[in-house]
């Protein structure tokens, strides 16, 4: 009921007419209402402190600020949910394509990470010769919208029109949580953390754009992110997608042959692991005593919105990779 009276039913109106309303805008006004409110909660906190150092308080009191809280709590979790948050039930993308999702063996996670890396090196390379492209924000951001139109060719139901993707200014911040990118279900409006390295942002603006579409799972949506960007012609996209789908695959393999991951590892060009090492560097010299609380606190609201894997959910990826792999023969 939820992918064919919701998902595919309501909600596509929903997304079309929040991009409409907020996606000419050349900032992000989901982030300014995030800061509003955050300066509305401290100055509710600030008075609600300030009557309690002055005695200034009964018991109906605190019960009628406790009711209110509550009643707007609620309220927000309604309008989440009928704004965005139902497509956490969805049947989603391997109903649409037909795919079945089944548990995969060590070989196939070897298949799947050789082929990646077999892209990644090819995409790289063909980088080097030619040169980056699509390195500023406009230019990133028509580059994953381009990279819908292409896959809306083939499957019509990932059209994405008009784009609504901007860059956050909570950039800074998300460097220090761990977040390269998210999506507001109140606006409609996908946000990207621009501050990251350029080959990160491609795949997580088609990533947060699957969002937009409906995609809200994690898996769902870096797989969704992955259909667009390989669809795309562009070579920056391709790299991007595909050194992150090669380092996701990497960790599941692991786990299941340690000496086969470091032997395909050792097979990146020395111009893609020096790419690691700058992104590596990138974190270590944004470490931040609230990235594991941050980590933590999503790994439990997804868990909680039907992926009980928590933040492990975005790794998952890598059984949608095999089961569509198995179907058409091909990544």
């Amino acid at each position: 009921m939820v992918e064919s009276y919701y998902s595919t039913g309501i909600y596509p109106y929903i997304s079309s007419f929040l991009k409409h309303l907020f996606g000419w805008l050349p900032f992000s006004l989901g982030d300014l209402i995030y800061l509003g409110l955050i300066v509305w909660a401290l100055v509710k906190l600030f008075k609600v402190m300030k009557k309690l150092l002055k005695k200034e308080y009964t018991l109906s009191y605190f019960k009628t600020k406790m009711y209110a809280c509550i009643v707007s709590l609620l309220f927000i979790y309604i309008v989440f949910n009928l704004l965005w948050g139902i497509n956490y039930n969805r049947m989603g993308i391997t109903r649409q394509l037909g795919i079945k999702l089944e548990k995969y063996t060590t070989r196939d996670l070897i298949t799947v990470d050789s082929l990646l890396l077999i892209k990644v090196n090819e995409s790289k390379s063909s980088l080097l010769i030619n040169g980056l492209s699509g390195v500023s924000n406009s230019e990133t951001f028509a580059a994953a919208q381009k990279a819908y139109s292409a896959i809306a060719d083939k499957y019509p139901f990932l059209e994405y029109q008009p784009s609504s993707i901007k860059a956050s200014i909570w950039g800074w911040a998300g460097n220090y949580i761990g977040f390269t990118g998210y999506y507001n279900p109140f606006t409609g409006e996908a946000q990207l953390n621009t501050t990251v390295p350029a080959f990160l942002k491609p795949y997580t603006s088609c990533h947060e754009i699957a969002h937009q579409l409906g995609y809200a799972k994690e898996n769902e949506a870096n797989f969704v992110g992955y259909l667009a960007a390989a669809a795309s012609p562009d070579t920056l996209l391709h790299y991007s997608v595909y050194l992150d789908l090669f380092l996701y695959t990497q960790r599941n393999l692991f786990y299941a042959d340690s000496a086969m991951t470091k032997s395909l590892s050792e097979q990146l060009l020395p111009e893609v692991k020096a790419d690691l090492k700058e992104w590596k560097k990138f974190n270590e010299a944004h470490q931040s005593p609230l990235e594991p609380i941050f980590r933590l606190l999503y790994g439990m609201y997804l868990e909680n919105n039907q992926q009980p894997s928590g933040i492990l959910s975005y790794d998952e990826v890598t059984g949608f990779l095999v089961a569509y792999y198995k179907k058409f023969g091909r990544l």
